[in-house]
């Protein structure tokens, strides 16, 4: 799992601000050339002005070493003065007199390995952090003196991180003259006090050290913050640790020093008692885990190998109130999530139950139903993806696919559905989509697969996308949107959008307000337009709607700039092909338009994509289909049957399905013997041993009456 990196001399930057360990991670990642420009002008050899005002603020500093043996550990200095009437008040003891200059006076606590190295000479690495605004600087420095418990500093490197996983904390008054003595506690493996701290902590700190003896100012010492729900660290015996590495600022500060010198020294503080967990050991870095894909937010993880540690127990004179987590933590994982994630996956073909937490009117013909898992986890999903449902209405088994609404990162999955009413209540859509507004109430459970389909949206992507939307199209739209938001505060970037939206009138239009309150979260990054059939006298032109009538070539071109978009169409199938048809008449690409459909030919395009027909073995022309459970043989025939499901039916069969295109997977049954042909790609999953009966036809072969078992 562990993926060595190479370090290429001739790849390296001599003059570079980072050091071959960093450099070789960056080109790792594809990020060097980036990271070299963005280095050059915000890491200095001398702090600005601003943050040599914010270490003179703070009333603690963590500070980062290695010990005589090459150890690293990670430690905590405060300010020993500090008033337990109002600890929010620093009493100053750090002093910054030039910008090369910082001055700390205070000394290690009790048992503190960095209290036998305070040498001149010795690097450090220092990290200011504010946890009540959640900011934070870095510092990398060597020690000028020692002396009348002030350690003076000379800079090497200096420069700011992004607030990322930081958890809101502030310090709250403690009566230091009734705490306990300080008392120190040596281990080499975790024992079940250990484990339990750390398995339910949501913060550390990470030391790691290079120092090859070239005098470089990219070596030395560095020591990092580290956040996460508790539960994000894997106790996984009593020697090793694994700790998912989330999206950073890309400096790779420490694990460019772990693949030169994998040793580390985590730090963690008890918030509420002050003790002090110290630890020191190797590492490994897991590149390329399978664990990481069921981790939600992890990049890759790592593991940590103890060689020994303390406990310094009432080490602190300070305690912490935990106000509220980070936006980027409340987006990450667990390893209890991850394992139900993981299980969620080898479940995706089975019908699991979900329960009714709420139901809402979106318009006077949509109901959005919101569902949570019970006793499992949701597999991940990405946004504009289906889910497949069934329920027995009139003592029948009946089964549909729905667009997701929410997003991924939500915390339910929401179905937005839009009742068919008059000469539809009879086919499938209405006889389920009155069903579901009529009967389901809140509590109801009802069973799904996991979420699946083809009609996703990338929101790395660099290209403006246009999303454009009819009627209940409108729903995978929404989650798209959604999702783009929720990104932009792990990744600190935003997809740029424009949403064309098309309703009949103000009553059928849905997700109004929430597409507005999308539209003003997202700093002018998200646009939305209203083209409505019927105008209402009421109704405001450029506030409640921008065009009467349906979306036009016209809006196209007058809101769109010059530029090169990404297209995603959906809604009935008479407006997609309207809207496809504009698209081509202005010229865009074929491939820059993606349009979500739940049955063959349902869009007719210019040039074929990605539904293109498969090149596969041609059509039989008569076969024998064996239905293996029931033991029925009948003859099938070209010109007078169509797909295996089809097939199925008119012989009084009545397997699963929805989508009748191959994309939900819910026909999906065993392939016992014999060769089919899928005259359209399906997009569902399925193995070598399966068939899609809803797309599948008898393939011509050598046998002159070719023979399919099926499983059914």
């Amino acid at each position: 799992m562990s993926t060595l990196i190479n370090i290429n001399p001739e790849d390296i930057t001599l003059d570079s601000p980072f050091h071959a360990g960093e450099q070789a991670i960056q080109a790792h990642m594809g990020v060097r050339d980036k990271m070299e420009r963005f280095g050059k002008k915000v890491i200095r050899s001398f702090m600005p002005q601003q943050h040599r005002d914010f270490y003179q603020q703070l009333p603690f500093i963590f500070v980062g070493h290695a010990d005589d043996s090459g150890n690293p550990w990670a430690s905590i200095l405060f300010d020993n003065k500090l008033s337990s009437d109002d600890p929010q008040k620093a009493a100053g003891f750090i002093h910054s007199p030039n910008d090369k200059t910082l001055n700390i006076n205070a000394m290690p606590v009790t048992g503190d390995p960095l209290i036998n190295s305070l040498n001149s000479g010795t690097k450090l690495g220092l990290l200011g952090i504010e946890l009540t605004t959640r900011r934070r600087n870095r510092l990398a420095a060597h020690i000028k003196t020692v002396s009348n418990e002030t350690i003076s500093l000379e800079v090497d490197q200096s420069f700011g991180n992004c607030p990322q996983y930081i958890q809101n904390r502030e310090l709250v008054a403690v009566d230091t003259p009734s705490l306990p003595a300080a008392k120190t506690e040596m281990f080499t493996e975790f024992d079940k006090r250990t484990r339990e701290f750390i398995a339910n902590s949501d913060t550390f700190f990470v030391a790691s050290h290079l120092d090859k003896g070239t005098n470089t100012v990219s070596e030395g010492a560095d020591v990092s913050h580290r956040g996460g729900k508790p539960g994000f660290i894997r106790i996984d015996n009593n020697k090793t640790l694994t700790i998912p590495d989330y999206m950073g600022n890309n400096h790779f500060n420490t694990f460019g020093n772990f693949i030169e010198n994998n040793k580390a020294g985590l730090l963690f503080v008890d918030f509420e008692t002050g003790d002090v967990l110290t630890l020191t050991g190797t590492v490994e870095i897991l590149w390329d885990s399978p664990d990481v894909t069921h981790f939600e937010g992890a990049k890759r993880l790592w593991q940590f190998h103890i060689t020994h540690g303390f406990w310094l127990n009432n080490a602190l004179p300070l305690r912490w109130k935990l106000n509220e987590y980070s936006a980027n933590t409340l987006l990450t994982g667990t390893w209890k999530e991850a394992d139900k994630f993981k299980q969620a996956q080898k479940q995706k073909e089975s019908w699991l139950d979900y329960q009714v937490v709420k139901i809402e009117s979106e318009s006077s013909v949509i109901k959005s139903f919101y569902l949570k898992p019970k006793d499992h986890q949701v597999a991940p999903f990405k946004a504009g993806q289906f889910l497949t449902i069934k329920e027995d209405i009139n003592n029948k088994q009946h089964i549909r696919t729905y667009t997701i609404s929410s997003a991924p990162h939500d915390e339910f999955l929401r179905l937005s559905i839009k009742q068919e009413r008059g000469d539809d209540v009879n086919q499938a859509d209405g006889v389920f989509s009155n069903f579901m507004h009529e009967k389901i109430k809140v509590g109801d459970v009802i069973k799904a697969k996991a979420p699946r389909g083809d009609f996703t949206f990338d929101t790395q992507q660099a290209r403006p996308a246009v999303l454009i939307a009819g009627g209940i199209g409108i729903t995978p739209m929404v989650s798209m949107a959604r999702h783009a938001l929720i990104e932009r505060i792990k990744t600190r970037s935003i997809r740029s959008i424009t949403m064309l939206c098309a309703a009949k009138n103000v009553q059928q239009r849905a997700f109004f307000d929430e597409i507005n309150q999308l539209v003003k979260q997202s700093d002018g990054h998200i646009n939305a337009y209203w083209a409505l059939s019927e105008i209402d006298k009421s109704l405001k032109p450029g506030k409640d709607f921008h065009q009467s009538g349906r979306i036009s070539k016209a809006l196209v071109q007058a809101v769109l700039a010059l530029d090169d978009y990404d297209f995603y169409i959906c809604g009935p199938t008479s407006f997609m092909q309207n809207m496809y048809d504009i698209l081509q008449d202005l010229g865009v690409n074929d491939q820059r338009i993606y349009a979500e459909s739940f049955g063959p030919a349902t869009l007719k395009r210019i040039q074929p994509d990605n539904m293109a027909e498969v090149k596969a073995a041609p059509l039989a022309e008569q076969a024998i289909i064996e239905f293996t459970e029931s033991g029925v043989e009948q003859s099938w025939n070209a010109k007078e049957d169509s797909s295996l499901l089809d097939f199925a039916e008119s012989h009084g069969f009545e397997p699963e399905f929805s989508c009748r295109s191959g994309q939900c997977g819910a026909c999906k049954t065993k392939l016992i013997s014999g060769t089919v042909v899928y005259q359209t790609k399906p997009s569902a999953d399925f193995a070598d041993n399966e068939v899609l009966l809803c797309c599948a036809k008898p393939a011509k072969t050598n046998e002159s009456l070719p023979r399919i078992e099926i499983k059914l």
